[in-house]
């Protein structure tokens, strides 16, 4: 079952940095208000997601428990500049880096998967619940990223026939 995770995670940020691949650089930017992310933050949000992910994945297989910090998502988007990055690079970060991570989820030993792991202050779960909630939340800022270039290309002409342009 792991491996079949980690084998769908490679599926999908192959597929999806693909399709994104040739999207227009002023569609990665727009925000729908100051609070809201850009497409470039939703990528930015997910490369931090791997990045502690990578963290927990490799730790826990290394204790007994692991107790992890939290982090606080909009002060990471906001220290790292994503909104002022080149999009093609932080594609090409974010597919590596899943690929990585799927690497690091076919590896982990099964009598490791129902480990305690407890992300204060989240009550604890097992590290095979972190492994399928990284999954599941990767395809909600996904999914978040299709409707917004939807909508986008929709609502502007000018978008709707530059909106793939590369």
């Amino acid at each position: 079952m792991i491996s079949k995770l980690a084998d769908e995670l490679i599926e999908l940020v192959d597929y999806k940095s693909q399709q994104f691949r040739n999207v227009a650089d002023e569609l990665t930017v727009i925000k729908s208000s100051p609070e809201k992310w850009s497409l470039k933050e939703i990528l930015g949000h997910l490369i931090d997601s791997a990045a502690n992910n990578h963290q927990r994945f490799v730790r826990a297989q290394n204790t007994i428990s692991l107790v992890f910090p939290k982090y606080d998502q909009n002060k990471w988007i906001k220290f790292q500049g994503y909104q002022e990055s080149n999009w093609i690079e932080l594609l090409s970060l974010w597919r590596l880096y899943n690929r990585h991570i799927a690497h690091i989820i076919k590896r982990i030993p099964a009598e490791k998967l129902g480990l305690e792991c407890e992300i204060v202050p989240y009550d604890p779960v097992t590290l095979n619940f972190l492994v399928e909630d990284y999954l599941d939340h990767l395809k909600h800022h996904l999914e978040q990223i299709d409707e917004l270039l939807g909508e986008r290309m929709n609502s502007n002409k000018h978008f709707k026939d530059q909106a793939f342009t590369r």
